[in-house]
Formats: C-alpha cells, sequence, structure tokens
C-alpha cells in the first residue's frame, strides 16, 4: 500500500534527490498516525528557547535588592524592569536576520546556535556579580535567541501534515507558554539554595556564594541536552526553486496568491502580527507584575510570598496548561476557527484578571485557592490567545517567505515584548507609592492598565482589522 501510495505522490509533486525539504515532504505524505517524535522534538526546543525568558522573575526582585543599585525599597521594582526588557531588546534586534538566515541556509543550522547560546548566556547570567553583568548576558542571551523565535515556527509547520497543523502550532505555542511558566518555578524553587535548603548547600558553597546560578545552570543542562538531540532533526528547506507542479501544495496555494506581494503588504500576516505583539506585550508585562506582586510585601499591596511560593503556584499553573493545549485547544479550534477562539479567550481573560486585587484581600486557604485557580485559567487563556495568532500567521505565507515572516512577527513581538517588562516595573513601584490614592490605589492601577492593553488586543479581533487568508 504504501508503494503504491508513493507512486502516487510522485505523480502528483515532483521529488527533488537531495532536497531536504522534498525528503521531509515524503516522509509527511508517506507517514501514517500521529507524529510523536517530531512533536517532541519541537516542543522540546521550544521550551528551551522559553524557559530562560521568565525565569529569573520570582528572584529579580531579591537579585536586584543584592545588587544594591536600588536605595528604597519601591525603587527595586523600576531596576527589575530594566533586567527584564534587555532580553527582548536584544531578540528585538536579531529576529529577521535569524528568519533570513533560516530562509537561506536553512533550519536546522539556526536552532543549534540558538540552543547553544542558551547554554553559555544563561550560565554567565546566573553568575553576575552585579546589575550591569545581568543586564549585558541577558542582552546577549536575548540576540542569540532570536534564532530560534522564528524558524523553529516555520519548522514546525513544514513537519506536520495538514491535519496536525493546528496541534503542532498549539505545541508550540503550549511549549512557549508552559516555559514561560515553569521556568519562573524552576527560579522559584532553585534560587537562593543556601537560604531555602540549608540542609543541603551552606553559606560558603558555590551556589551560597552564587544564590541564583542553581536554577540558570539547572536551564542550561536542559539546553545542552537539547541541543544533542537536535543534531538528528531533519532540515525541511527546499534548496531548489519550486517547479510548476509546487512540492508542498497547501502552503504554496498562498506563495502563488502572494508570491509578487512584499511581506509589508501581506495584510493576513501583518494583522495577524499587530494582534500577536498586543497580546504579546500585555502577556510579557503580566508575567514579571506577577512575581514582583507576588513577591512584594503585604504592606503595598503585595502576597509576601517567598520564591518557592511563587514557583508552585507557576508549576500548577504549567500542568494545567499543558493539559488544556494538547487536549482541548485544537478541537476549538477545528470548530471555532483560530479568530473566534482568540477572541473569547481574550474576553474570558479580562474577567479573571479583574479579580487580582480581590485576591490579595484575602488569606490562608481561601487566598491559596483563589490564586492558583486565577493562575491557571489567565495562563491557559493568555496562551490560547497566543496559539491563535500563530496559526493565522503562518496560513498567510508559503514556506519560501516563512522565516522572513516569523522573523518580522518576533522582533515586532520582542519590541513590544522588552517595552512590556520595562514598563511594568516603572508601573509597579510607582504603584507602590501611592497606596493612599482616590482613584485605584496601589496595585489596582496596574492590573487596570493590564486589562486596558488586553482590552485593545481583544478590539482588533473584530472585522474589518483582523483578516484570515482564504485557501
Amino acid at each position: 500500500m504504501a508503494e503504491e501510495e508513493y507512486t502516487e505522490c510522485l505523480l502528483e509533486s515532483k521529488y527533488h534527490e537531495g532536497c531536504p525539504g522534498c525528503k521531509v515532504d515524503q516522509m509527511k505524505r508517506l507517514r501514517r498516525g500521529f507524529p510523536f517524535s517530531a512533536l517532541f522534538s519541537i516542543w522540546i526546543i521550544v521550551l528551551c528557547t522559553t524557559l530562560p525568558i521568565s525565569s529569573l522573575f520570582p528572584f529579580l526582585y531579591f537579585m536586584i535588592d543584592d545588587f544594591d543599585i536600588a536605595k528604597k525599597e519601591e525603587d527595586i521594582g523600576f531596576y527589575a524592569g530594566f533586567v527584564g526588557c534587555s532580553f527582548m531588546l536584544g531578540r528585538a534586534l536579531t529576529s529577521v536576520i535569524c528568519g533570513i538566515l533560516a530562509d537561506r541556509y536553512g533550519r536546522k543550522p539556526v536552532i543549534l546556535i540558538g540552543t547553544t547560546s542558551v547554554v553559555v548566556f544563561n550560565t554567565l547570567f546566573g553568575l553576575s556579580l552585579n546589575f550591569w553583568m545581568a543586564i549585558v548576558t541577558r542582552f546577549c542571551l536575548g540576540c542569540f535567541n532570536g534564532l530560534l523565535g522564528g524558524p523553529i515556527k516555520a519548522y514546525a509547520v513544514e513537519t506536520f501534515r495538514d491535519e496536525y497543523l493546528s496541534l503542532a502550532l498549539s505545541a508550540v505555542s503550549a511549549a512557549w507558554g508552559i516555559g514561560l511558566i515553569i521556568g519562573p518555578a524552576i527560579g522559584g524553587f532553585l534560587a537562593q539554595p543556601a537560604k531555602q535548603y540549608p540542609s543541603l548547600f551552606s553559606q560558603d558553597s558555590f551556589f551560597g556564594k552564587f544564590p541564583y546560578c542553581l536554577p540558570c545552570f539547572a536551564i542550561s543542562i536542559f539546553a545542552f541536552l537539547v541541543t544533542i538531540i537536535s543534531l538528528w532533526i531533519p532540515e525541511t528547506l527546499h534548496n531548489h526553486k519550486f517547479d510548476a507542479v509546487k512540492d508542498d501544495p497547501e502552503s504554496n496555494k498562498v506563495a502563488e496568491k502572494n508570491e509578487k506581494k512584499s511581506l509589508l503588504k501581506n495584510w493576513p500576516l501583518m494583522s495577524s502580527i499587530i494582534v500577536y505583539c498586543i497580546f504579546s506585550l500585555h502577556n510579557m508585562a503580566y508575567t514579571e507584575i506577577f512575581s514582583l506582586w507576588a513577591n512584594s510585601p503585604r504592606k503595598y499591596g503585595g502576597l509576601g510570598y517567598t520564591t518557592a511560593e511563587v514557583g508552585s503556584v507557576l508549576a500548577v499553573s504549567g500542568v494545567g496548561l499543558l493539559i488544556f493545549q494538547l487536549s482541548l485547544y485544537s478541537y476549538a479550534e477545528r470548530n471555532l476557527g483560530p479568530i473566534i477562539v482568540t477572541r473569547i479567550c481574550g474576553i474570558l481573560s479580562l474577567v479573571v484578571l479583574s479579580t487580582y486585587p480581590l485576591i490579595a484581600k484575602l488569606s490562608g486557604v481561601a487566598l491559596t485557592m483563589a490564586l492558583y485557580s486565577a493562575s491557571v485559567a489567565k495562563n491557559v487563556l493568555s496562551t490560547s490567545t497566543i496559539t491563535g495568532t500563530f496559526i493565522l500567521q503562518n496560513r498567510a505565507v508559503g514556506q519560501d517567505q516563512r522565516g522572513a515572516a516569523n522573523g518580522i512577527s518576533i522582533t515586532a513581538m520582542s519590541i513590544c515584548k522588552a517595552i512590556g517588562p520595562g514598563a511594568a516595573g516603572v508601573i509597579f513601584s510607582w504603584s507602590e507609592k501611592r497606596q493612599d490614592a482616590s482613584f485605584l490605589p496601589g496595585t489596582q492601577m496596574v492590573f487596570f492598565i493590564l486589562n486596558v492593553v488586553l482590552a485593545l488586543g481583544v478590539l482588533w479581533t473584530f472585522k474589518p482589522f483582523l483578516a484570515e487568508t482564504q485557501h
């Protein structure tokens, strides 16, 4: 049966000997059953990319305090914002170039360079001795991280058959969302080990002298293993020009339609990128604010949580997100479409976020239950909005432009995510100084501003702004 199908495929599409992209296309046509190995490879690469982005947030408050750069406790959030945004600033500067390189030289080389950079620069960040060393190492990590964002999404689209495409992109955004949650969980559980686990680590040990190195080192070990595994992933880029009969029929229908059109004039692509950027700015600002809010003292409207307690909340949120994205999201997307799912999740996220100032007034079991429930719901909904825009972006272009398109997307997103933590840190620091304000005192103002940004994203999911490519 496989032989007959293979012969039929050759008649439908011209196979180029020695072309890695053709080989992958052939493998996709002949494959039967769910591609677990491909899903696993993509998932761990995206996870490796994402873990360092937010792993610092649970301990960043304490790291800035240790650097002795903040003159007042209320100023810690201000300096934390700059460390948080330096990563995304570096990523913004390199993402388009990395996408172009991936379109020219292949997805695999840039993926390998990107995972290797996580090993090096994330470890160096954990060894930071002062504020400026932390800024520089995070910036360098972001510069090389741009190698992974666009190419891995293009790689996911090119590895899976059409019937599994929404699941593939759901896996990418699930790994991304889980990384943004599990990263802080790792940071929360492993930071300051001499303080948290004195029976295992003494103050005079290596990790006692470098209290924030252990979580970074743990992530770097994972990145090293991912780099080794990635040596065996196949290249998906075609090394020849497409014939009259396309090698990748479905995606290249879009390419034919837009072959003479600049990416910047491709409205379905650009509209989905803009919506993606708004949600990304919100999500990154929320990620930083959540940890700062949870760590800050009760007298400033925070929860007074330790790094380990924040890690526990985020770990549970990660499990909930994983279950939803890998089981329910693809079903919802098939029945409702990515735009409707994004819109509904955005609206529900507005409702959940509005409860946070009320949660801060609780205590004991009520606080624990409310916080865990809200955190799981918020992260599931936020990641689902991102997944929908992933799907829209990759449907809007063919393979020959996919790396560059994702590069533009990652660059724009990185700029927004650089603004997010910086602005979040400044706003959070400002809010702690206005506890007695008559209008939205303290952290109420922070969550109100987060909801304004989120509402703008939801508004732009309606017609005529957000457009979907018609195949």
